[in-house]
């Protein structure tokens, strides 16, 4: 027994493997020219090997070209999705959504629909889960609602510019809670894009194409 140059007993197998290279068109192509050179002129390759690594490299160049058509196909459909994307732009979008925006004292469009029937508290809450206003509305029909806020907390101060929550407490004429819904309404002044996913910029708020369950033009 004996000891090799890479440290291992003979015999034994070396835990270290060499990392495997995918072979490709380059490569493929300069291995065969290099056996070509150098094959023996007594012994040349049998034309059926010839012929049969001839076939191989005929069927890597087609995997390389279904490889960029795929390629292309994808950046084809990237660039239509941009474009559709970039159509909402100016128009009116409605989201499922409960945020409020707040700017100078004038927040945007938002709304709650009502299975049925109820008598309806709503709570506004900042960024933190902190009760900021509680605001008895009422009986309210099923359908929806439009959320009436003055942009006030409890003590009647005007909140800061910024980004809040608005929940619903609706309990029915049996005393049950009463299924909603919250939705914002607003223009998409931009797209921006997330992991290679595109997302509708609604003020300060991102919204994804998937919660988009209504879209009008902006006649303002």
């Amino acid at each position: 027994m004996y000891i090799n140059e890479l440290g291992t007993t003979h015999g034994e197998t070396s835990p270290y493997t060499s990392p495997k290279k995918d072979l490709g068109r380059d490569e493929f192509l300069t291995l065969l020219i290099t056996q070509l050179k150098n094959q023996n002129p007594l012994s040349p390759m049998e034309s059926s090997d010839f012929t049969a690594q001839l076939a191989q490299f005929s069927s890597l160049e087609q995997l390389f070209g279904m490889n960029e058509t795929l390629a292309n196909i994808q950046d084809a459909l990237r660039s239509q999705e941009s474009g559709n994307v970039l159509d909402y732009i100016g128009k009116m979008v409605k989201t499922y959504d409960n945020t409020v925006f707040i700017k100078d004292g004038n927040m945007d469009s938002n709304v709650f629909t009502l299975e049925d029937g109820a008598e309806v508290t709503i709570f506004i809450y900042n960024t933190e889960g902190a009760e900021l206003r509680r605001i008895y509305a009422g009986w309210k029909e099923a359908g929806e609602h439009d959320l009436s806020w003055d942009g006030r907390d409890n003590s009647g101060n005007q909140v800061g510019n910024g980004v809040y929550f608005f929940e619903v407490d609706a309990v029915g004429e049996d005393g049950f809670i009463v299924p909603y819904n919250a939705y914002l309404t607003g223009e998409v002044t931009g797209v921006t894009y997330q992991n290679s996913i595109p997302y509708l910029m609604i003020g300060n708020k991102l919204v994804a194409l998937e919660n988009i369950i209504e879209i009008t033009k902006n006649n303002s």
